[in-house]
C-alpha cells in the first residue's frame, strides 16, 4: 500500500517528466528550446546544430504533408455527405459561406488601411533585377482550370493540388447523397479511412513540440537581422495586421454577434492556434481545430464536420486577405507604381473571391501572384518576399485557423445550436482523447 509521502512525491516527479506536461506547455517548451538552439547555431556558427534543426523541422512538415491528400479528400466527402443529417443544412452552409466572405472582406480592409498607414515599401533599397518570380504562380485562368484534376489519381499526386481534392471530394459527396442507400458502403469506407488518417495524424501532432523546436530553431539560425532589416517594416506590418484581426476584429464579432467571451474563446482554442503557428499548415492542424471547435467551443459535431474542413481549405484571412493586400502595396511602392481606388477594390475582390486559391501549403504565394498579376505588378516582387515567408507564415496560419473556428461559433450561436456550457466545463485532456479529433459519426 502506498504511503502519503509517496503520493505527494509523485507530483514533483510528474513535473520533471516533459512527456506528462500539458500539450500546450510542451509546445511552449519546444519553442523555447528551438529559439535557444537557433541562437546558439547562428551566434557560434554551429553548422551541425543548424542542419539538425532543419532536418527535424523538415521531417515534421513532411509528415504533415503526407496526410494532406487522404485527409482533405475524405473529410470534404464525408462532411458534404453528412449534411443530409443536419437540419437546415442548406441554410447553415449558406451562412457559413457568407461569414467566410464577410470576415475575409474585413481582414483585407485591415491590410489595405495598414499598408496605407505604414507604407512598407517606401525607402526600401531593394531592386527587382535580382529577384526571381516564384515557381508557383497564380492566375485567374490557372485558378479556374486548376480546380478540375486531369485524372482522379492525379489529384492525389505531387501534380495535384488541395483545391482539386476539395472539388473531387465535394462532387463525390453530393453524388453519394443523390445515390442514397446504394452509396452507404462507400461512405462507410470513406469514414473509416478518414478516422484512420486522423488517428495517424494525431500521432504526428503529438510530435509537435519536437517539430516546433526544429522549425523555430531553423528560422532563428537562418534568418538574421541582415535579411530582415530591409523588410522590417513589411514584416511588422504583416504581424500587426494579423494581430489586429486576432485581437480586435474576431473578439468584436464574438462578443457582439456570438455573445461569447473572447477570452474564453481563445483560452479554449489555444492548442490549435499554437500548432498552427509552429506547423504553418491549416490543413495539418485541421483535426485539432475540429476537436477544439466541438469539444471546447460547443459547436455541434454534425455541423463542425462540414464547416472546419471547408474552412481549412478556403478560409484564409491571414494568407488570402491581410498578407496579399500589404504585399501588393509593398511591391507597388518599391516599383513606383501608383495604386488608385480601383486597384484597392480589385485587391479586395481578389482576396474575397479568390481565397480558395490559397488551399494547400503554398497558398499564400499563389494568392500573392494572383493579386499581383490582376493589378499588373511584376511577379518578381513576390520573389523578394520569399526569403522571409516562413517567418510571416507563422502568424498568417494562426490567423487562418482562428477564423476557421470563429465562424462556426458565430453561425452555431445565431442558429441556436451552440452548446455554451462547453465554454465553462472542464476540457478533456489532449493527452488522452476520448474520441478522435474531428471524428465524424457513421452515416445512418
Amino acid at each position: 500500500m502506498s504511503s502519503p509521502s509517496s503520493s505527494t512525491s509523485a507530483s514533483p516527479l510528474r513535473l520533471l517528466n516533459p512527456v506528462r506536461w500539458p500539450f500546450g506547455i510542451q509546445i511552449l517548451a519546444g519553442l523555447v528550446v528551438g529559439i535557444a538552439a537557433g541562437f546558439i547555431a547562428r551566434a557560434w556558427h554551429v553548422a551541425w546544430l543548424a542542419s539538425t534543426l532543419s532536418q527535424v523541422g523538415g521531417i515534421f512538415v513532411q509528415l504533415l504533408k503526407l496526410a494532406v491528400p487522404p485527409l482533405v479528400f475524405t473529410a470534404v466527402l464525408v462532411s458534404v455527405a453528412g449534411l443530409r443529417h443536419v437540419t437546415n443544412a442548406a441554410r447553415l452552409a449558406g451562412r457559413t459561406l457568407l461569414w467566410f466572405l464577410g470576415t475575409s472582406l474585413i481582414a483585407v480592409v485591415v491590410g489595405i488601411v495598414l499598408g496605407l498607414i505604414t507604407n512598407p515599401g517606401r525607402g526600401v533599397n531593394l531592386s527587382l533585377s535580382g529577384a526571381k518570380a516564384p515557381d508557383t504562380q497564380g492566375g485567374w485562368t490557372d485558378f479556374l482550370t486548376g480546380i478540375i484534376p486531369k485524372g482522379a489519381v492525379d489529384a492525389f499526386t505531387t501534380n495535384g493540388s488541395v483545391l482539386q481534392l476539395v472539388f473531387l471530394g465535394a462532387v463525390l459527396g453530393v453524388a453519394a447523397v443523390k445515390l442514397g442507400e446504394a452509396a452507404k458502403p462507400f461512405l462507410t469506407l470513406a469514414e473509416s479511412v478518414l478516422q484512420l488518417v486522423q488517428k495517424a495524424l494525431w500521432w504526428v501532432i503529438r510530435l509537435a513540440p519536437v517539430g516546433t523546436a526544429g522549425l523555430i530553431g531553423k528560422a532563428i539560425a537562418s534568418y538574421g537581422w541582415n535579411l530582415l532589416r530591409p523588410l522590417a517594416t513589411f514584416t511588422v506590418a504583416v504581424y500587426a495586421g494579423c494581430l489586429i484581426v486576432l485581437v480586435v476584429v474576431y473578439p468584436v464579432l464574438l462578443r457582439l454577434v456570438g455573445g461569447v467571451s473572447p477570452l474564453r474563446f481563445y483560452s479554449r482554442a489555444w492548442p490549435a492556434l499554437e500548432l498552427a503557428f509552429v506547423s504553418r499548415s491549416s490543413v495539418g492542424t485541421m483535426p485539432l481545430t475540429q476537436r477544439m471547435t466541438t469539444e471546447r467551443l460547443g459547436v455541434p459535431n454534425e455541423y463542425a464536420s462540414f464547416a472546419v474542413p471547408f474552412g481549412a481549405t478556403t478560409k484564409m484571412d491571414g494568407c488570402a486577405a491581410v498578407y496579399p493586400a500589404l504585399a501588393a502595396i509593398f511591391v507597388a511602392q518599391i516599383t513606383g507604381t501608383h495604386l488608385g481606388i480601383r486597384d484597392y477594390l480589385l485587391i479586395a475582390f481578389v482576396s474575397v473571391v479568390g481565397s480558395a486559391a490559397t488551399a494547400g501549403l503554398t497558398g499564400a504565394i499563389v494568392m500573392l501572384t494572383l493579386t499581383l498579376s490582376t493589378l499588373g505588378l511584376p511577379l518578381a516582387g513576390a520573389g523578394l518576399l520569399l526569403a522571409i515567408d516562413p517567418i510571416l507564415d507563422m502568424i498568417r496560419t494562426a490567423t487562418n485557423v482562428a477564423g476557421q473556428m470563429v465562424v462556426p461559433v458565430l453561425v452555431a450561436k445565431r442558429e441556436g445550436i451552440l452548446d455554451e456550457t462547453a465554454f465553462t466545463r472542464k476540457s478533456a485532456s489532449l493527452d488522452a482523447p476520448e474520441t478522435m479529433p474531428g471524428e465524424v459519426p457513421a452515416a445512418a
